[in-house]
C-alpha cells in the first residue's frame, strides 16, 4: 500500500490525483480509474516523479492527450504521468521546438502562420507532440518523421538524452520508444520556408478533408487500424458490411470505416468487442489481417 502522504512530501507542489477515472481524459471518454494520477509541468517535475516511483517501486504509465488509445474499464494501476500540461513552443529560425504536452495541431498552426512549410499534414491530428513521436503520427502522406531534427527524453534513472531524428528508428506508425521506457520530452522540427498562399491553401484542403470525411461530432480514438499492406482499413471495413454495426455505446462510424466513435456511454469493453468482431470478420472475409493502431492499455 503506498504511503500518500510520504509520496506527496516526495513530489512537493504536484497534486496528486487517487482512484481517478481515465475516461475524464481519454478521447473516447472512456477507461477505468488511475489508481494515482499526476500532471507534471516541467522537465524538473518529471524527473521528481520519476525519482518518487523508483523509490516507491511504483508501476509508472505516461500518457499525451490519449487521443489514439484504449484504456480497459480496470484502469491502471500505481501511478499515472500525463504530461499534456507541459506546452511549451519555441520558434528560432526555421526549426520549432515543441514540449511533449503540446497538441501536434498547434506547432502545424505556428509553422504555417511563420511561413513555415513541412508541417501542414499535421494540422487535424489531436495526438500530443509525445504521442506523435512514439508511433511516427501521420496523415495524408506526411508523418513526423520528415521534419524531426532530435528527440529529448530522459532515461527512468532521471538522465536527459538526445537522438537525432535518423537515430529513433521511424517506420509506419512504429519509433524506438515503443521498445524502450524513456520519457520523450520534446522534439526539434526542421522546416523550410514556404510560400505563404500555398501553405493556407494545403492547411485548408486538409481541414476541409478531415470535417467532411472524419466523424468529429463524436468521441473517438481516431483511426483504429493500421493500413494492411495494399489496402484501405475503412474500405475493408466498409466492404464487409461493418458500418454501424455496435456494441453497447461504441459504434463502427456510419460516415467513415476506420472510426469507432462513443455515440452512447460506450465502456472500453464495448469498443474492443468491436474491434475484435471487425478483425475476425474481415480476416474471414478476405484473409487479411487488420492489426491496431490505437494503443490499447490497462486492466480488464
Amino acid at each position: 500500500m503506498v504511503d500518500l502522504a510520504k509520496l506527496q512530501d516526495s513530489l512537493g507542489t504536484l497534486t496528486i490525483k487517487a482512484n481517478e477515472p481515465l475516461s475524464n481524459y481519454t478521447y473516447t471518454k472512456t477507461g477505468g480509474p488511475a489508481d494515482l494520477l499526476v500532471f507534471p509541468r516541467s522537465v524538473e517535475q518529471v524527473q521528481t516523479v520519476l525519482a518518487a516511483v523508483k523509490q516507491e517501486n511504483l508501476p509508472l504509465t505516461v500518457l499525451g492527450n490519449a487521443s489514439n488509445l484504449i484504456v480497459k474499464d480496470g484502469g491502471i494501476r500505481g501511478l499515472v504521468m500525463i504530461l499534456t500540461d507541459m506546452q511549451e513552443l519555441v520558434l528560432e529560425g526555421n526549426q520549432l521546438k515543441a514540449a511533449s504536452g503540446a497538441a501536434l495541431i498547434e506547432p502545424s498552426r505556428q509553422a504555417a502562420a511563420a511561413g513555415l512549410t513541412g508541417l501542414e499534414f499535421a494540422c487535424g491530428i489531436p495526438g500530443s507532440i509525445g504521442g506523435a513521436i512514439y508511433m511516427n503520427a501521420g496523415a495524408y502522406g506526411g508523418e513526423v518523421k520528415d521534419v524531426i531534427s532530435q528527440v529529448q527524453t530522459m532515461t527512468r534513472d532521471g538522465q536527459l538524452k538526445t537522438y537525432a531524428g535518423a537515430d529513433c528508428d521511424f517506420s509506419y506508425r512504429h519509433s524506438r520508444f515503443q521498445e524502450g521506457d524513456e520519457v520523450i520530452l520534446g522534439v526539434t522540427f526542421d522546416l523550410a520556408p514556404g510560400d505563404q498562399s500555398a501553405i493556407d491553401s494545403k492547411v485548408a484542403e486538409l481541414t476541409h478533408l478531415r470535417q467532411s470525411k472524419q466523424p468529429l461530432e463524436y468521441p473517438s480514438c481516431g483511426s483504429v487500424f493500421k493500413r494492411p499492406e495494399g489496402y484501405f482499413a475503412g474500405k475493408l471495413i466498409q466492404d464487409a458490411g461493418l458500418q454501424g454495426y455496435q456494441v453497447g455505446g461504441a459504434q463502427v462510424s456510419t460516415k467513415h470505416a476506420g472510426f469507432i466513435v462513443n455515440i452512447d456511454h460506450a465502456t472500453a469493453t464495448d469498443y474492443l468487442e468491436v474491434i475484435e468482431h471487425i478483425r475476425l470478420v474481415v480476416w474471414a472475409r478476405t484473409g487479411v489481417f487488420m492489426e491496431p493502431e490505437v494503443r490499447i492499455i490497462g486492466e480488464d
